[in-house]
């Protein structure tokens, strides 16, 4: 399981490299963009947009698991189809191939012929990061590769990684968009409980250099399995600083009803917005907001899978909010109610077979949670 991390925290670097080369290119970036259809469009959006870039990071980190972990190549799942449509109409498969000039050819169909910019991606793609700092050695956790399974999201909140805006951020202050929302996730779940048991969140837009010319990145990580519970962030009983009220994070979209129960127990000055399912939960691994509610349908297990991980770790989880509204008013939280990842909606196709179909309230604290379900109940 240490290598297993040490591995995902290599590959997650390596598409936050990819992501900032396609955002510093603008040349590069122009070419990138392509409108979801289908049932891989997010029904949510009216405008739903996947990049080059998140197919060619999710290829890349099923490749590179694959060569080392060959036992779960079959159980890496991510958000994105491989096809690409090129400017001639032509449907390519992006893969990662074994060589750097091969995948460099393979591109450059993609890419209308454009070598230089083909060139250009295949060599962050098969470039390795410099080492990422973990506290991981000794890590020994009852699991084998055999028996997990791999969500990824190359990059969410592809909409905020789109527009490109750019924020400073502070510390301990959630900020509601940009591309700092745009998140790498890649989640490790057991195949056969579905439990989220490893995280690894890759924030490639964190802070730029001192130059003010470059994107750094941070980086996150969690496993949470039987008794170990190992995090990168501090749990919520390490942090510092006075008590404040229930604070929670919502998506600018979420019902009225939702909005005014929240309201009530936590006060207007105490609910925020943001964008990026993903981001909205590290904003809870954080501490700048106790919870995350969602009362639509409109997240994916790539979404959550990752982060979900971490918050287990520190003591907390995300559960399906229908089902846990369905519970008794004694408020007390059955396991039973947690997401889970390993399997689909048999009465769904495409990408709504993994759908978070119930809504879900992302959690640090029981208690807080309690109070989050007491005020919903009877409202939705």
């Amino acid at each position: 399981m240490a290598d297993l991390l040490r591995l995902l925290l290599r590959v997650a670097e390596k598409a936050a490299n990819v992501a900032r080369l396609c955002r510093q290119d603008a040349h590069l970036f122009q070419l990138l963009v392509q409108e979801k259809t289908g049932e891989d469009k997010n029904k949510k959006f009216v405008q739903d947009f996947k990049t080059l870039a998140d197919v060619v990071i999710q290829e890349m980190i099923l490749h590179d698991v694959g060569v080392q972990f060959p036992e779960m190549s079959d159980f890496i799942h991510g958000e994105e189809s491989n096809k690409f449509e090129n400017g001639l109409g032509e449907s390519v498969a992006v893969t990662v191939c074994s060589t750097e000039e091969e995948t460099a050819k393979l591109l450059a169909t993609v890419l209308d012929g454009d070598q230089a910019a083909a060139a250009l991606l295949a060599g962050a793609i098969h470039q390795d990061p410099a080492t990422i700092e973990a506290t991981i050695d000794g890590l020994t956790v009852p699991l084998k590769p055999s028996e997990l399974g791999i969500w990824i999201d190359p990059i969410d909140a592809t909409s905020q990684y789109i527009e490109g805006r750019e924020e400073a951020l502070e510390e301990g202050r959630l900020f509601p968009s940009g591309l700092h929302c745009a998140l790498v996730l890649i989640g490790v779940y057991l195949r056969s409980t579905g439990e989220p048991v490893m995280g690894v969140i890759n924030q490639p837009f964190h802070n730029k250099d001192p130059g003010g010319s470059r994107w750094r990145g941070k980086h996150y990580w969690g496993v949470s399995c039987g008794g170990i519970n190992i995090c990168s962030e501090s749990s919520p009983s390490d942090r510092s600083g006075e008590q404040r009220g229930l604070s929670v994070v919502l998506s600018s979209s979420e019902k009225q009803p939702v909005k005014e129960a929240l309201t009530s127990v936590c006060g207007p000055e105490n609910i925020m917005y943001a964008s990026g399912a993903g981001y909205k939960i590290l904003c809870v691994i954080q501490g700048l907001a106790d919870a995350y509610i969602l009362s639509e349908g409109s997240t994916y297990k790539w979404d959550s899978c990752a982060p979900h991980a971490l918050l287990r770790a520190l003591g907390g989880g995300v559960v399906d909010l229908a089902v846990s509204l369905q519970q008794s008013e004694s408020g007390v939280q059955d396991p039973s109610t947690e997401l889970t990842y390993h399997l689909p909606r048999a009465d769904q196709t495409g990408a709504d077979r993994w759908a978070n179909y119930g809504g879900l309230v992302a959690y640090r604290d029981c208690s807080q949670l309690r109070s989050i379900m007491g005020a919903l109940r009877g409202k939705l």
